[in-house]
């Protein structure tokens, strides 16, 4: 597993000085669910996908930029799913953005994640490693140097709610609407990496993506972004739901499965769950 984190660590200087010189225009390629790909997303696809070729505990990987899994090592023990520069379009307005890493075993499922890792590309650089508990290094002079344990309190006061409002369930948007009327704080980037990662060390609040009119089954996509923010929100001592039960019971029947998510601290998915079980 180390072997891994190091592999992201480089990955992950690299990534950095994509971002600070690469192309933030877009390409004339499409990803599996039809978004036009940066070429920031592409090219940080590459340098992953190079380096994690690398390690011979690597049995597969599987990109959210690419249509299928990619099988390195027969008797490798690690699968890999990862989304190279989540939120790359915030790059040309200069918004924080994150790459989102899940580590599995045996097949690409919830059940069989066994750790998970994001980072987050600000101000600073910072890496969050999910695996027994939640613990944030922070690049510096050239290395990650450990910074802290994140904890999720009971209760938190930051909102974050994703996806276009006129599309939400009614049931849905009473509840945003109720949450901020209990002095809740609106902090929504349109980055899931930023915004969950705010959450977390803040010590708690809600991030939501529901399903919508246009998208039952919500936007993210399960391997790659929803069960590893899952683990991590978990392993701090928060929650993480589809609205009814545990996004890490959700099975997955496709590698671009999406789902809808709720991530916060113990309280705000306790409402979560009594609002949509009135629901069905």
């Amino acid at each position: 597993m180390q072997e891994i984190i190091k592999a992201i660590e480089e990955a992950s200087i690299e990534i950095k000085e994509l971002i600070e010189t690469g192309d933030t225009g877009k390409s004339d390629q499409e990803n599996s669910t039809g978004d036009t790909q940066l070429k920031l997303d592409i090219a940080s696809d590459i340098i992953i996908e190079r380096i994690f070729k690398q390690l011979p505990t690597v049995k597969a990987i599987v990109s959210e930029e690419q249509e299928d899994i990619i099988n390195l090592n027969e008797n490798g023990e690690y699968l890999i799913a990862y989304d190279p520069l989540d939120g790359s379009s915030l790059v040309d307005v200069n918004l924080s953005v994150g790459s989102i890493y899940g580590i599995y075993k045996n097949e690409f499922n919830a059940k069989n994640i066994v750790a998970s890792v994001y980072v987050v590309f600000g101000p600073r650089v910072e890496m969050v490693v999910a695996i027994d508990d939640v613990k944030m290094y922070r690049l510096k002079h050239g290395k990650f140097e450990f910074i802290q344990n994140i904890v999720l309190k009971q209760k938190g006061n930051l909102k974050a709610p994703g996806s276009t409002q006129s599309a939400w369930a009614p049931h849905h948007k009473q509840m945003v609407d109720d949450i901020f009327n209990d002095g809740y704080r609106l902090r929504y980037s349109g980055g899931m990496v930023p915004d969950l990662h705010q959450i977390l060390l803040k010590g708690g609040g809600l991030f939501s993506y529901p399903g919508t009119t246009d998208k039952p089954k919500g936007k993210l996509r399960q391997l790659f972004e929803v069960f590893p923010f899952a683990l991590a929100y978990e392993k701090a001592g928060g929650g993480a739901i589809d609205g009814h039960k545990r996004l890490l019971e959700v099975e997955t029947t496709h590698i671009h499965d999406t789902s809808p998510c709720f991530f916060g601290s113990n309280e705000e998915i306790k409402r979560v769950l009594e609002v949509y079980k009135a629901h069905g």
